[in-house]
């Protein structure tokens, strides 16, 4: 579910948070990191329980209509397409996510069920829905694609659902479109007999990405002077109170990464902080830094200091 761009950004915003104090006691920062990671699951168990509940207030929907003093023959004999939906089922009946949403006490709807009723009414009010009524029966496929749709076009995009997220957590929104790009693949990849764990994918993809994030935030953080002073030697001609702060933090980070992750390629580094740059900074701060990692990894090149194993990685 993790990508290590993300990794990158929030070994960013953790070394940013605390100011980056060069300390050999970084225990609490590393713990807030992993943390923050950690927390990221829960927001993906949230918008995957919200759906569940989205169900289950169309199961309630219904059957109050029909029971109506003045209830029309529509409502007495109701389309259960939507609430028979058997990919909504099936995250209804799964044990193990349900084990997973209580153990984590992911139960936000509860406390908070006036925002299942915003995402029911907008699905009862859009085009994908009155389509998918248009029958009384359906297959599995089209059944998925109709969640598909549901989550692209009304869940993700809901700014009232968007504002709800940052006022719980502030680093879910940086969390959000990684979550909601998870939960748009599992959706698309489910299969009428897919297991109960295809939707509690694992949160780093292997042990290396949790090591990566471990050891860059170390890394940066217990060699902050010699980063600083590399960046320095390289920035001659700026005030340094002109260098926004960020834009400071991600070179320390690039340049950790340059000399210290072997099997990355500088390429690859340096395009990954370039892209961050450009979402977290100012608008000429990608020219900055690119600049400077280009300058570096030149000058380590020809003096023979850019450790890096393996073809095509420098």
């Amino acid at each position: 579910m993790l990508n290590r761009r993300h990794i990158r950004i929030k070994v960013m915003q953790v070394l940013y948070a605390f100011g980056g104090t060069e300390s050999d006691d970084f225990s609490k920062d590393q713990k807030f990191l992993l943390f923050s990671i950690d927390n990221l699951y829960n927001l993906y168990l949230l918008l995957i329980s919200l759906m569940i509940e989205v169900q289950k207030r169309s199961e309630n929907h219904l059957e109050k209509s029909s029971k109506k003093h003045l209830a029309t023959q529509e409502e007495k004999n109701p389309n259960r397409k939507f609430v028979n939906n058997s990919l909504l089922a099936m995250l209804k009946d799964n044990k193990q996510l349900q084990a997973k949403l209580e153990s984590l006490h992911i139960n936000n709807w509860e406390l908070d069920s006036e925002y299942v009723d915003i995402i029911f009414n907008e699905i009862l009010a859009s085009d994908i829905y009155k389509t998918y009524l248009e029958t009384t029966t359906s297959d599995f496929k089209e059944d998925r694609d109709f969640i598909v749709d549901v989550f692209k076009e009304i869940i993700a995009p809901n700014e009232k659902l968007y504002d709800y997220i940052e006022d719980k957590h502030l680093t879910w929104l940086d969390d959000l479109p990684t979550v909601n790009t998870a939960i748009l693949k599992l959706l698309r990849k489910v299969k009428k007999d897919s297991s109960a764990f295809h939707f509690l994918p694992k949160l780093y993809k292997d042990i290396e990405d949790k090591e990566f994030a471990i050891k860059l935030f170390k890394k940066t953080l217990l060699n902050q002077n010699a980063l600083t002073e590399e960046i320095t030697k390289k920035t001659t001609n700026w005030d340094s109170d002109r260098i926004a702060n960020i834009d400071l933090m991600l070179l320390k980070m690039g340049i950790c990464e340059v000399q210290s992750f072997p099997s990355i390629p500088t390429k690859v580094t340096i395009n990954e902080y370039l892209e961050i740059s450009k979402e977290y900074s100012t608008p000429k701060s990608s020219v900055f830094i690119n600049g400077i990692l280009d300058k570096l990894v030149k000058e380590y090149q020809s003096k023979g200091k850019l450790n890096k194993v393996g073809r095509g990685l420098m």
